[in-house]
């Protein structure tokens, strides 16, 4: 267990009283910077990573070491969801966009409550959009549109499944009660940040296949120590954020592959160490470290038109002056891991950027409404753009 600067070492007796081998650092080095302390004093031919707000099931490591045997494959991630039930809500609204707005919009909500709580912040799903705000006569204001036909998703925090969800203020019908996936994989976007396949949809047995992947999510992913060991751990000087997506992006040119397998479920409470993209220095990291991912991964043309974009339009935030001052490290490590390249980056784009971006999104099966289970044919599946949340 990393004990990663926690103060007066409360994690570490915590981690000693569970009979855990603690290994302590001095200070906060960040997600890489702590994967990589353990990483250092992992033995074994496998190595797992397991985040401090994730459960794991039976059988991940079990499991993961099966599809490890296959020496093509550098890593496996299982089945993780969102820990805690979810009541799935549809609105009956006419979708509609606003002018020169490319979003399918339905209703403005101002407040979603489930039992009482005000849980705005919390719901997911393809039928909601990100939180928007503005000063309205004197006074903050955050508000979210529904796309007005997709399912989203209300936390049920007090975890009982009975709670009486209201959208602002008045009560509506609950469809179904769910658990739903944070991801099955990641998926790459073209501009080089991951996304969490299958986020926000239920787990109703639509992500049990087994499946290929661009990469994985740190939450709970187990690798070969052999390829880390060639490869290189996470890159520390990301600090936390991307350092997954820049890893991944190190064992596709190498020509291994990441695999999905859905025997094994981890249970994770998502953000409740970093505070989400709400924080601005979660934003900030996600932004420089996409960038720099860029800068030692992606093909030449893609990470300067990505970069220039960034220098000339921003947005600021000290991004693009932390950006430029890595690009010396960027670039010369990019030459020194590229002796282990066995693809060349525009046939690691042209396979993966913008591949497995949307999944099926229709509500739950068993919804209490008629028409809203999944179809028995996978043939006569939806896909809809996934939520671009991790």
């Amino acid at each position: 267990m990393v004990d990663n600067g926690s103060q007066d070492s409360v994690a570490s007796a915590l981690a000693q009283e569970a009979g855990a081998e603690v290994v302590r650092a001095p200070r906060n080095l960040g997600f890489a910077g702590g994967v990589n302390l353990g990483i250092r004093r992992a033995k074994g031919e496998l190595v797992a990573l397991l985040n401090d707000d994730a459960v794991a099931g039976p059988g991940w490591l079990t499991t993961a070491a099966d599809v490890l045997a296959d020496e093509t494959v550098a890593a496996v991630t299982p089945k993780v969801v969102l820990d805690g039930l979810f009541a799935e809500i549809v609105l009956d609204d006419e979708p509609w966009s606003a002018p020169g707005d490319h979003r399918r919009l339905g209703r403005l909500l101002w407040s979603v409550t489930a039992g009482g709580d005000e849980v705005l912040e919390g719901v997911v799903g393809a039928g909601i959009h990100d939180t928007e705000s503005a000063e309205i006569e004197g006074r903050r204001r955050r508000w979210r549109w529904t796309s007005g036909e997709a399912p989203f998703y209300v936390p049920l925090a007090g975890g009982r499944g009975d709670e009486a969800v209201c959208v602002n203020g008045e009560s509506v019908p609950v469809r179904s009660r769910c658990t739903l996936l944070n991801h099955a994989g990641n998926y790459l976007e073209p501009h080089g940040i991951a996304g969490d396949y299958g986020f926000g949809a239920p787990d109703d047995g639509r992500f049990d296949a087994p499946a290929e992947r661009f990469g994985f999510s740190g939450t709970a992913p187990v690798m070969r120590a052999e390829t880390l060991a060639r490869l290189g751990a996470m890159a520390a000087p990301f600090f936390a954020y991307n350092e997954d997506t820049d890893w991944c992006l190190r064992a596709r040119l190498a020509g291994l592959r990441v695999l999905y397998d859905p025997r094994a479920t981890v249970r994770h409470r998502l953000s409740a160490t970093s505070g989400g993209t709400a924080d601005p220095t979660v934003r900030f990291l996600a932004q420089r470290n996409a960038l720099l991912a860029l800068l030692r991964n992606a093909p030449a043309e893609v990470a300067a038109r990505h970069l220039w974009r960034r220098v000339r339009q921003g947005p600021g935030g000290g991004v693009r002056r932390a950006v430029l001052v890595k690009t010396p490290w960027a670039l010369a490590t990019r030459r020194r891991a590229a002796r282990w390249w066995v693809l060349d980056p525009h046939d690691v784009w042209e396979r993966w950027a913008g591949a497995d971006a949307t999944w099926d999104t229709r509500p739950a099966a068993g919804s209490s409404s008629a028409g809203s289970s999944v179809a028995d044919d996978p043939g006569d599946q939806v896909d809809e753009p996934g939520a671009r949340a991790r």
